[in-house]
């Protein structure tokens, strides 16, 4: 597993094989290249050589092909870019992050609902913490 943070566009490619599973240079380069910029096959072969160098990915046989598959799983990587985005940005100041991310987008019901429950979890999460090993 790596540590290293990708690219905002190997998170790109990421996305794709965490939705796909493995998937060929071509596959990825069909579902990247709707994008405005359009890369080239060859820029998305690099891409994916340069991630495999990193630790990112990896590559196995697929008939005359490979497919590329990730190395890092989803939640690692999101939990350290969204870490670094909060120190980074916000200087920590998790309440002030939240505020913004909820006043730039409004949440549905659902989400409403999402974000309660992972609140809940969290004041549970502190509670518990409370009551061990702290003097009385």
């Amino acid at each position: 597993m790596s540590d290293v943070s990708p690219t905002p566009r190997e998170l790109e490619a990421l996305k794709v094989l965490w939705r796909r599973g493995p998937a060929t240079v071509r596959e990825v380069h069909e579902e990247m290249g709707t994008r405005e910029d359009g890369l080239a096959y060859t820029t998305v072969l690099s891409l994916l050589q340069t991630m495999e160098k990193k630790g990112l990915v990896g590559h196995e046989p697929a008939g005359k092909a490979y497919a590329y598959f990730a190395k890092v799983r989803r939640d690692g990587v999101l939990g350290r870019l969204a870490a670094g985005f909060l120190d980074q940005v916000f200087d920590g100041a998790l309440g002030e992050y939240v505020a913004r991310a909820l006043q730039s987008r409004k949440p549905d019901a659902a989400e409403l609902e999402e974000i309660g429950r992972m609140i809940a979890d969290a004041k549970e999460a502190a509670r518990g913490k409370g009551k061990k090993g702290g003097p009385r």
